[in-house]
């Protein structure tokens, strides 16, 4: 079959992680390693006890990866081991088999080998499937011939289990295929989400932006309107309000109230306020972010005159801000680490 998107594992859709999975795997292996010991031929001895031992361990290891191993189709290798596990229980008991005359039970192997097939089909691997049963029967019609009954009655004692496999080949041809119509529509509705969430969170910040110009520039777009000349007061104040909006692009990680306010007072005291933000602080804690802007708002409330340059480096930088202040002649950098700590001051 047709292999599903890399993100469409039928096993999720067919609930094969869950705990009840889990639990019909525990009920296998107990119940195989129960029969097993209750149809070890008589008279086998050891060898008998190793015979079913080896084919319960390899049907239950089987059992185990089909349900544990990811991917869609299950991995050749993996498939290749679950395959083989079947015939190899199946010959591994039968050889300890010397007669005709024995419990149907003491077959359990065809039986653990059509449950794995099964799951084989429903992993993607049909046609593996039918080899791995095949070639389980094949060996009881061997075992058959050898014991004097003919390869007719190994058959005809096998052959039901034909039917479980040829019902879980059909799901495989009918179910896989709408299984990936089924990933594929997630897919897109996935996609369909995001879109809309990227979208909404544009208009979302379209509106904050909006009503933050709206507060803090309609005062004095009305006032503009008047004919009346501006006062000095109220020319200081659009300087103020064009300062304050410039920063809130240039550097969106100081674009908080506490910073706006120390930036505000710094810059009517005199003191020329430069923000800028080369995006070294997205992703990073809200400690480390919370130190930086606490180091920012200390040295605009310090600063008196001059120019305090506050710049938030590119990532993937030592430094991830810089605090620069030049007032006359005296020059004080200061340098703040990964972890929003001041590192460097001269």
């Amino acid at each position: 079959m047709g292999q599903l998107p890399v993100s469409g594992d039928i096993g999720d859709l067919m609930g094969l992680r869950t705990v009840a999975a889990k639990a019909l795997v525990v009920v296998f292996i107990g119940t195989f390693a129960l029969v097993g010991m209750m149809t070890r031929p008589a008279g086998s001895g050891v060898a008998g006890w190793l015979a079913e031992i080896g084919a319960w361990l390899v049907t239950s290891a089987a059992a185990v990866a089909l349900i544990q191993v990811p991917g869609d189709p299950l991995r050749r290798s993996v498939t290749a081991a679950v395959a083989a596990a079947g015939p190899v229980a199946t010959v591994s008991v039968l050889l300890v088999v010397d007669d005709s005359g024995v419990r149907v039970l003491t077959f359990w192997p065809l039986s653990a080998t059509t449950a794995l097939c099964t799951y084989l089909c429903v992993r993607g691997r049909t046609g593996v499937a039918w080899v791995s049963m095949l070639a389980a029967i094949g060996a009881t019609a061997l075992w058959a011939v050898r014991i004097g009954e003919g390869a007719g009655y190994g058959i005809s004692i096998s052959l039901i289990n034909l039917a479980p496999l040829v019902m879980s080949s059909f799901f495989a041809v009918t179910i896989r295929p709408a299984a990936r119509e089924i990933f594929l529509m997630q897919g897109a509705g996935t996609e369909a989400a995001a879109t809309e969430a990227a979208r909404r969170a544009v208009l979302d910040e379209r509106d904050r932006q909006l009503g933050r110009l709206d507060d803090q520039a309609r005062p004095l777009l009305a006032r503009l309107v008047d004919a009346a000349p501006l006062s000095a007061d109220e020319r200081d104040e659009c300087s103020l309000v064009e300062a304050r909006l410039r920063d809130s692009l240039r550097a969106p990680t100081f674009d908080v109230r506490s910073v706006a306010d120390a930036a505000r007072q710094a810059r009517r005291r005199g003191v020329e306020v430069i923000l800028l933000d080369d995006h070294g602080l997205v992703g990073a804690d809200d400690d480390v972010r919370e130190r930086v802007i606490g180091g920012a708002v200390t040295a605009l409330a310090a600063a008196r005159a001059g120019t305090v340059t506050i710049r938030i480096l590119p990532p993937r930088r030592r430094v991830v801000a810089t605090v620069l202040q030049v007032a006359g002649d005296v020059v004080v950098r200061e340098e703040y680490d990964g972890e929003g700590r001041l590192v460097g001051s001269d």
